[in-house]
C-alpha cells in the first residue's frame, strides 16, 4: 500500500529532483499502484532501525527528506496533479497535499494521522494546507487523527474535486494543461507558490514581472496564432 519508509522517502526526493531538471516537462501526475495511494508511514521499519533520522536536518533547502517528499512537488517549476484512491493516510495526505490540483476518489480514507502513534503532523502539512483548510476544522482533525473521506476531504479542502476514476481524470487534465502555453504555466505556477506569505505590493510587482518576460514572446504569439487558426500549437521549451 506505498507506506513510506526510508528508502521511499529516498526515491520521492529522487524522483522529484531528476523531475526539476528537464526543461521538457509540462505537467506531472502522482498516483500510487495497487490497492492504495499511500498509507502513510511504515512503522515497523522505523521501530527496527538502530539509525533514527535526523529530521533537523535541512537535506533539501528548507526541508528534510520526509518533507521533501511532499513539499519538493510544491518547488517543480510545472503543475503537479495527484490522483489519490484507496487511502491517504498520514504521510500519504502530507504528499497529496503537495500537488498543485488533487484529484481523488470519493470513498478514499484519509486521516491526519500522526496523532494516533503520539506524533505530530511534520511532512509539511501545515505550510501545504494553510490557506486551503479552515483553522479549526485542521486543529480538530490533529487532535482526533479522526479518518474522513475523499467526499469529505474535497469539502473541507484537501482535495480539489473528486471522480470515480482519478487516475484518468488527472490524465486528461495533465493533457490539458500541456497544450498551454509552458512559459505562461511555469510562470503562473510562481505566482500561485507566492499567494500564501507575499503582501500585496510585491504580487502586484510579480504579476507585471512575470507578463514582461511572457507577452510577445515565440510561445505567446503561438497561443495566439494557433486559437485563431484552429489548430493545436507546437510550443518549444
Amino acid at each position: 500500500m506505498n507506506a513510506l519508509d526510508p528508502a521511499m522517502f529516498e526515491a520521492i526526493c529522487d524522483a522529484i529532483d531528476s523531475l526539476s531538471k528537464q526543461d521538457s516537462l509540462r505537467v506531472v501526475v502522482v498516483s500510487g499502484e495497487g490497492r492504495a495511494f499511500c498509507a502513510g508511514l511504515d512503522l515497523s521499519n522505523f521501530a527496527s532501525s538502530d539509525k533514527p533520522m535526523d529530521l533537523m536536518a535541512r537535506t533539501h533547502g528548507l526541508t528534510n527528506m520526509p518533507q521533501q517528499a511532499a513539499w519538493g512537488w510544491r518547488t517543480l517549476p510545472v503543475p503537479v496533479i495527484a490522483a489519490v484512491h484507496g487511502v491517504a493516510l498520514g504521510g500519504g495526505l502530507n504528499i497529496m497535499s503537495g500537488a498543485d490540483i488533487r484529484i481523488i476518489h470519493p470513498e478514499t480514507r484519509c486521516a491526519v494521522m500522526e496523532m494516533r502513534w503520539g506524533l505530530v503532523p511534520d511532512m509539511a502539512g501545515y505550510p501545504l494546507w494553510r490557506g486551503n483548510v479552515r483553522d479549526d476544522v485542521l486543529r480538530k482533525l490533529v487532535y482526533t487523527n479522526a479518518e474522513f473521506s475523499g467526499a469529505e476531504a474535497c469539502a473541507m479542502g484537501f482535495a480539489t474535486e473528486t471522480s470515480e476514476d482519478p487516475l484518468a481524470r488527472a490524465m486528461a487534465l495533465a493533457e490539458e494543461i500541456a497544450g498551454k502555453n509552458p512559459e505562461a504555466v511555469r510562470a503562473a505556477k510562481r505566482l500561485s507558490n507566492q499567494l500564501a506569505d507575499s503582501t500585496d505590493d510585491r504580487l502586484l510587482l510579480s504579476e507585471s514581472e512575470e507578463q514582461t518576460r511572457i507577452i510577445g514572446k515565440a510561445n505567446q504569439m503561438e497561443a495566439v496564432m494557433a486559437f485563431m487558426e484552429g489548430r493545436a500549437p507546437s510550443f518549444s521549451d
